[in-house]
């Protein structure tokens, strides 16, 4: 293993230990849903307003803060994001009040929105441009997300929704872990100083920005719309009950986990857009499965949907960032926030649609979404790759061995 390499495992593992620990509270309001319908008895449109509230805060504040991030450093954000976030989902289940619930999921997402930006700017500094470091950054992130159902199982079954303050322990380990990263990164090397010099270079290519943008939205509002009715449609269509509907919403977040690394590899080999291409086409056909497949099947289903949208996840990012050279907050803002959390405003027309005819026929829509989605990323090419991790822009040799870094 090189000196670069292992200069870099320990705050790349700090980094990516944090950021379970913050997307803990964006797949906990989803694993919340089926409680405030069981508990509340919220209609699925008013359950799906849960959702909107927690993403549409986000969708709005993470490009400011992206924006914020490309003008100064501010690492302290991300300790305290991190209990931001945790605190409005700890305080989500208390009284019976929807517009404290609202406000409280809000708050919840201003920490999310306000960690994101930085922490992949810090991330991609740390990694100097290696898709596979920026896929283990993200894979934090999605483990954050299997977590959440099992989570909020086992303390709101236990205790109810009035069990909710542990669901802040998260954020306390986050915060620390989040503070010893920024340790480990506070004196760069000469060589980290070189890598974010040379990051910084490039032109930015607004368009093919903003296509792979819109692909990112149409993914967004499909797995908005899985995470948030996936659990309750799994037992009205297996008949397994809470454990069914659980297993259901786990299986979609812990697929993310393994297609997140998977993707790093496969984009080392193949290259980043014929694998972002190729995993919104298998999306296409799993979704379709999710919606059709009788019974127990679906769980087989739901594993190939989580693996279709997120084996592209860490390479949205890094082409998104090297799309916007010269603006990576806001890059990261947008690929991590906007377009992510877009799913979010989509959620209660799904809920209104299954309140008036079904779950099946609200979902059914979001098949189309990445046939949308494939198409938008058709015609882009590769962005110009970063100096550091090739030794000259647009060097395909150059993109397999930050790869394997």
């Amino acid at each position: 293993m090189s000196t670069n390499q292992t200069s870099r495992i320990r705050p790349i593992t700090l980094l990516s230990s944090g950021h379970a620990c913050v997307d803990v509270y964006q797949g906990a309001v989803a694993a919340l849903v089926p409680f405030f319908v069981s508990e509340r008895a919220y209609t699925y449109a008013a359950a799906s307003g849960i959702v909107l509230a927690a993403s549409l805060l986000s969708s709005v504040v993470q490009p400011l803060f992206g924006a914020l991030t490309d003008r100064w450093a501010l690492p302290w954000l991300l300790p305290v994001s991190t209990l931001v976030g945790g605190a409005g989902v700890a305080l989500a289940g208390f009284g019976d009040s929807y517009a404290l619930t609202l406000l409280a999921v809000a708050v919840s997402g201003l920490g999310v929105a306000a960690y994101h930006p930085e922490a992949a700017r810090v991330a991609r500094e740390v990694s100097r441009g290696s898709h596979t470091a920026m896929g283990w950054f993200s894979l934090g992130g999605n483990l954050g997300f299997a977590a959440a159902p099992l989570l909020v199982s086992a303390v709101i079954l236990t205790g109810g929704l009035g069990a909710s303050p542990l669901l802040a322990v998260p954020a306390l380990a986050g915060a620390a872990l989040c503070a010893a990263a920024l340790r480990a990164v506070r004196r760069p090397t000469p060589a980290t100083a070189a890598a974010r010099a040379s990051l910084a270079t490039g032109r930015d290519d607004w368009p093919s920005f903003l296509r792979l943008s819109g692909a990112v939205g149409c993914r967004s509002i499909v797995f908005v719309g899985l995470s948030a009715f996936i659990s309750l449609y799994a037992r009205q269509r297996t008949g397994g009950g809470e454990l069914s509907g659980t297993a259901a919403l786990f299986v979609l977040y812990l697929g993310g986990a393994v297609g997140t690394v998977a993707g790093g590899r496969l984009a080392t080999r193949f290259g980043r857009l014929p694998v972002v291409r190729w995993s919104y086409a298998l999306t296409v056909l799993a979704v379709a499965g999710v919606v059709y497949a009788p019974g127990p099947s679906l769980h087989l289903f739901v594993a190939l949907a989580s693996a279709g949208l997120y084996v592209p996840f860490s390479l949205h990012i890094t082409l998104g960032q090297d799309y916007l050279p010269r603006r990576v907050g806001t890059a990261s803002g947008v690929t991590l926030g906007l377009a992510v959390s877009v799913g979010g405003l989509a959620g209660p027309l799904v809920g209104a649609v299954a309140d008036a005819t079904s779950l099946q026929t609200a979902l059914a829509p979001l098949i189309a979404l990445p046939a949308l989605g494939w198409l938008l990323l058709r015609t882009l090419r590769e962005p110009g790759l970063p100096h550091a991790a090739t030794g000259r822009p647009g060097s395909g040799a150059g993109a397999a061995r930050a790869g394997h870094e």
